[in-house]
């Protein structure tokens, strides 16, 4: 079973992961999810389940959109979902999945638990 990290090159957490990867010899598939809109609803959704966390969970609340538009504001698990895909920088990175897991690597330790 092959692994897949959604990564975003410019982030040095992301890189972190992919290089950690790297170094326990796995050579994940990569996936720019900032550069290809890989995401629908459908599968956003399907990869929080695979995480195990809600939806908000998977924001990054630190990002200046997410401060000027979300912050404070009650959304549906469905709607914070809508808003990822329409705005993927505001998702965390990296995800790595494995089969029907995923873990966030921006820990690099949380990385193994998929391993």
């Amino acid at each position: 079973m092959s692994y897949k990290i959604y990564h975003n090159t410019r982030c040095r957490k992301s890189r972190g992961g992919l290089q950690y990867l790297e170094e326990k010899g796995i050579k994940p598939e990569i996936i720019e999810y900032l550069k290809d809109s890989q995401f629908t609803e459908d599968s956003l959704a399907n990869l929080i389940i695979k995480l195990r966390i809600t939806p908000q969970e998977l924001i990054r609340a630190q990002e200046v959109d997410y401060k000027q538009n979300y912050k404070g504001k009650e959304f549906s698990d469905k709607e914070w979902i809508k808003i990822m895909v329409d705005n993927p920088k505001l998702i965390r990175r990296p995800i790595i999945e494995k089969g029907d897991k995923a873990v966030l690597g921006d820990i690099v330790e949380h990385i193994d638990a998929l391993l």
